[in-house]
């Protein structure tokens, strides 16, 4: 099988598909936050009171569901891929917080945690060469760079 015997040379593809698929389960798990309204919003925002932050849960709460479902399609399409990851890794970073301060154990608070170690490697990685931060945002890397 030749895919066993390469050298990693589909990596870019193998990022596609993580992207894809990833992205693809935070627009399902987000949807519903979304749609729920302000009640939901108020809800979810909420759970910054467990990092001192006490004021406007609603757009807290709406600043969850819109990176979960917003950036769960963002990361597919690999578009404003970086900053994308960044609110998932602070939305999922909270969310283990609530799950852990609820008591809730391992179990609880392991997805979430899980999660904000995928998004933060992802951060590392970069969306991959099949992504529209490569199309519209290219590097030249033949550049001249100068140091001071």
């Amino acid at each position: 099988m030749a895919i066993l015997r390469s050298r990693y040379s589909y990596k870019n593809t193998g990022l596609l598909l993580l992207r894809i698929g990833i992205g693809i389960m935070f627009i399902l798990h987000g949807w519903p936050k979304m749609v729920g309204g302000p009640e939901k919003w108020e809800q979810i925002g909420g759970n910054m009171e467990l990092l001192g932050i006490s004021f406007l849960p609603v757009f807290w709460g709406f600043m969850a569901a819109f990176a979960e479902t917003v950036g769960g399609a963002l990361l597919a399409l690999g578009l404003f891929f970086r900053p994308v990851c960044i609110l998932l890794v602070i939305t999922m970073l909270v969310a283990a917080l609530r799950h852990a301060a609820a008591g809730e154990g391992f179990g609880g608070y392991s997805h979430a945690l899980e999660a904000a170690i995928l998004f933060c490697s992802l951060l590392l990685i970069g969306p991959g060469r099949y992504s529209l931060d490569k199309k519209l945002f290219p590097t030249n890397k033949n550049r001249a760079t100068f140091r001071v």
